[in-house]
Parts: structure tokens; C-alpha cells; sequence
């Protein structure tokens, strides 16, 4: 009779995690498609003509989902209470974001080199490399300081620039759409790939789940389904095809990046804010590497 009830009791508990992993994930996709596609903006005119454009929308989602990873950053990093750097990340944090914000909303995303994309390109991957190879460093609340900006700040400011759009014309292309759609999709692929083929792990210490034969059905995979986005979309800027390698590509590395921090500092989950999911972080770990890689591809791309 115990093992009964027992039983009853952890069937509850899994269906009740299993309504709340659908709920949330609807929620997000939700979110997501409302806010990089023009469904947002053709909804909200049915209530009020002109009332907020796709850009602003967009805009927004991705202030949101900054400002919201920031905190959980300094959440897992856990700053001295009485630090002088836990009051200076969210200032700073606006500061970079404003200079991103700017060319965004004056169209200034060029696309072509200069020293300030450069450098922000070259302090996310000595963010990343400090993370694995010097993780000492983020002990110290100077260290906790830059690191919560770069790996926050810089990638959120380089998904900005990936859409084309016009005011006069009422256009927003839909490159962090599909961004999106080729993140979830690498995932998904990946994980059952893994799932009935799995044997290699790829990083068993810092993700026990991953395998590289997951890793490579992911690839391939998302490469397909590029190709797809490449034909039936050819506004969008690049090759989808190489976009989908890179994401199915950089994406796992994003997951490694977070899950590798949350192991420093023995965090399960970046938040809860995403009812079954977690927070922020542990949903966008991906983009936060793909978009910097995918904008500077499309800066290279010009050059081919």
C-alpha cells in the first residue's frame, strides 16, 4: 500500500513538472515569435493602429532578456554583499548597451570592421577561454564584474544587429527568427541523436549528457533544415546553410559555457523565471554564443 502511494505521489510530482515544462516552453516560444516576427505588430495594430512597431518589440524582448540574465549572473556569481562591483554591473551594463542601442535604432549596424566590434569580439572569447582555463579569476568581485558585462552585455548588443529593418517601410526581417528557430532545432536534434546513438561523451564533467555522435547528428540536421531556410527565404542576410552549421556548432558551446559556470559557483539553474525551464540564461545560453558568431559571420560573409 506505501509503494502504491508512493508511486501515486512521484506520478503527481512528474506530471505536475511535465505541465509546467509545456506551459513554460509555449510561453517562451511564444514570446519569442510574438517578438522577432511581424505577428507582433499585426496583433497589436488590430487593438491600436501603429501602437508599438516590430522593431520596438524586438527591441524590448531583447532588453529584457539582458537585464534579466544580468541579474541571474550576479545571482549565481555570488558578489560580496558589501562590494563596490555588485553596484557597478548593472551602470556599466547600460553603457554598453546604450552604445548597441544607438546604431540600432539609427541603423549603424554596418557590417563592416571596426576596432570597438572587434574588441568586443575578442573580450567575449577571453571571457570564455578565463571561464575554463582560469576560473580563479572569477573568485574576485572585479573579476565576477567584467565577466557578468562581457558575457551579458556584448552578446544581447550583438543580437541587435542581426535583423534589417525600415521605419519608412515598415519591414523587420527575420534573421533572429530563424536564429531562434535553428537554436531550438539543433537542440532537439542533438538530444535524440544522442539519446539512440549516443556512446562518446563529449564533456562528461561539465555535461554528462552530451555525446559527440549527438553533436553530429545536430550538425548535420541543422544544416538541412538551413538549407530549407536558405530557399524559401533569400531576403535574409548569409547563407543559411553555413548559419545552420555554425549554430548547431557554437550552440553546444554556448550550453558548456553556462553549464561550466554553474558548476563553479554549484548552481543548478540560472533561475526560475520560465516555469519548468529555469531562467533566462539557461534557455538563451546558446544565443549568447551564436549571436556574436552569426553577426560576425555576416560581416565576413561580405567579403567572400
Amino acid at each position: 500500500m506505501r509503494r502504491k502511494n508512493f508511486l501515486t505521489y512521484n506520478q503527481t510530482i512528474l506530471d505536475k513538472n511535465l505541465v509546467q515544462r509545456i506551459f513554460g516552453g509555449v510561453l517562451y516560444g511564444f514570446l519569442v515569435i510574438f517578438c522577432t516576427t511581424s505577428i507582433g505588430s499585426q496583433l497589436l495594430d488590430k487593438i491600436s493602429p501603429n501602437l508599438v512597431s516590430q522593431q520596438n518589440l524586438f527591441y524590448g524582448l531583447i532588453t529584457f532578456f539582458l537585464f534579466v540574465g544580468a541579474w541571474e549572473c550576479m545571482k549565481m556569481m555570488k558578489f560580496d554583499p558589501k562590494s563596490w562591483e555588485k553596484w557597478a554591473v548593472f551602470p556599466l551594463i547600460v553603457f554598453v548597451f546604450y552604445r548597441f542601442s544607438k546604431r540600432f535604432f539609427q541603423h549603424g549596424f554596418y557590417f563592416d570592421f571596426n576596432l570597438s566590434e572587434i574588441l568586443a569580439l575578442s573580450l567575449i572569447v577571453i571571457a570564455v577561454i578565463t571561464l575554463f582555463k582560469f576560473s580563479k579569476e572569477l573568485y574576485y568581485d572585479n573579476g565576477k564584474l567584467i565577466f557578468t558585462v562581457i558575457y551579458t552585455a556584448l552578446p544581447f548588443g550583438f543580437a541587435l544587429g542581426l535583423p534589417k529593418f525600415s521605419s519608412v517601410d515598415n519591414t523587420f526581417t527575420l534573421e533572429v527568427f530563424f536564429l531562434f528557430i535553428l537554436i531550438w532545432s539543433s537542440d532537439t536534434f542533438a538530444y535524440f541523436t544522442g539519446k539512440f546513438f549516443g556512446k562518446h561523451k563529449m564533456a562528461p564533467k561539465i555535461s554528462p549528457k552530451k555525446t559527440w555522435e549527438g553533436f553530429a547528428g545536430g550538425v548535420v540536421l541543422t544544416l538541412i533544415l538551413g538549407f530549407f531556410v536558405e530557399k524559401y527565404f533569400p531576403e535574409l542576410r548569409g547563407n543559411w546553410m553555413v548559419v545552420g552549421v555554425l549554430v548547431a556548432v557554437f550552440g553546444p558551446l554556448g550550453d558548456l559555457v553556462e553549464s561550466q559556470l554553474k558548476r563553479n559557483f554549484g548552481v543548478k539553474d540560472s533561475g526560475n523565471i520560465i516555469p519548468g525551464h529555469g531562467g533566462i540564461l539557461d534557455r538563451l545560453d546558446s544565443l549568447i554564443i551564436c549571436a556574436p558568431v552569426v553577426y560576425l559571420y555576416f560581416i565576413l560573409e561580405k567579403f567572400i
